[in-house]
């Protein structure tokens, strides 16, 4: 729950001081919103992805009873989002920055999930339709927006800092935290232990346009690209160990661990140069880093 958590955390940071109960039922409200986002993004995209679990449990549609009745749950886990907003938030001033906040990153999170799924279709592996353009693109708009900047930028207006000098420098340092975080999100699916991770990684057998992919394909020898070509995407166990065997000799948790601190050293750069004269705290991407660098989960 680190999106919701994220809206109440960052709030109090905010305002420096602890937080009323009205504060934080309504900053913890918009918090959940984002849950709810999150809910219905993955309710769909594990229908999509044809996954068996989420977080260790079965995946929704495959419930017992539920099965494609899962698209319309999807459906109204996001309809309730404005529900609450209007329930909650009709006589704030900036409602209606809040009403829109939510279209615009849905949409955006939709334009990444439509080149994910266009990118790399299931029944069709073609790794010559992949790059690191196509992964960068795909991230920001399929994770960043919705993970990392929405949860600050409702704070952001729900406290009434939302000047655009704050939501800019908010952005320019949210988004580059955000590729960095599926990068690592990619890193744990191959080489996470599942238990601990929550889930079983599928990216291989499902022709995800990963950053580990993509890694490969930067540095694999003809052999190694012919290994990648005729393994990946299928769906069963042992080409996906052929997959890993390569990830292996190219060394990519070494190549990922390069990465990993060089883009951590990047952000620190960036949070150091915030500008606090319009209310915005660097303490409230320190929180953000802290809770995503050398995560296992």
């Amino acid at each position: 729950m680190n999106r919701g958590i994220s809206v109440v955390d960052t709030t109090a940071l905010l305002i420096q001081r602890p937080l009323t109960p009205d504060e934080f039922f309504k900053s913890a409200s918009l918090g959940w919103m984002i849950e709810l986002l999150q809910a219905f993004f993955l309710v769909a995209d594990d229908i999509m992805d044809a996954s068996h679990t989420r977080r260790g449990a079965p995946c929704w549609y495959r419930m017992p009873n539920v099965g494609m009745v899962a698209i319309n749950d999807s459906f109204m886990l996001e309809s309730s989002i404005y529900i609450l907003l209007k329930k909650y938030f009709r006589d704030h001033n900036n409602y209606i920055d809040m009403v829109e906040l939510f279209q615009e990153v849905t949409f955006q999170t939709e334009l990444g999930q439509t080149c994910d799924l266009l990118t790399a279709p299931e029944d069709k592996v073609d790794l010559d339709n992949f790059s690191m353009e196509k992964f960068t693109f795909i991230v920001i708009f399929k994770t960043a927006y919705y993970s990392f900047y929405l949860p600050v930028a409702l704070a952001l207006h729900y406290t009434g800092l939302a000047s655009p000098k704050n939501l800019q420098t908010a952005k320019e340092i949210l988004i580059p935290m955000g590729e960095y975080f599926q990068a690592q999100d990619d890193y744990l699916d191959a080489y996470a232990d599942p238990e601990t991770l929550g889930k079983i990684g599928t990216d291989i057998q499902d022709n995800k346009c990963s950053w580990l992919i993509n890694q490969a394909l930067k540095r694999a020898t003809p052999e190694q690209r012919k290994v990648l070509d005729e393994n990946y995407g299928r769906k069963d166990g042992q080409h996906e160990a052929k997959v890993k065997q390569v990830y292996a000799e190219l060394k990519l948790d070494q190549v990922y661990l390069q990465f990993e601190e060089e883009q951590v050293g990047k952000l620190k750069d960036l949070i150091d140069k915030v500008d606090e004269s319009e209310g915005l705290k660097k303490t409230v991407f320190e929180e953000f880093l802290r809770k995503i660098y050398k995560r296992s989960k």
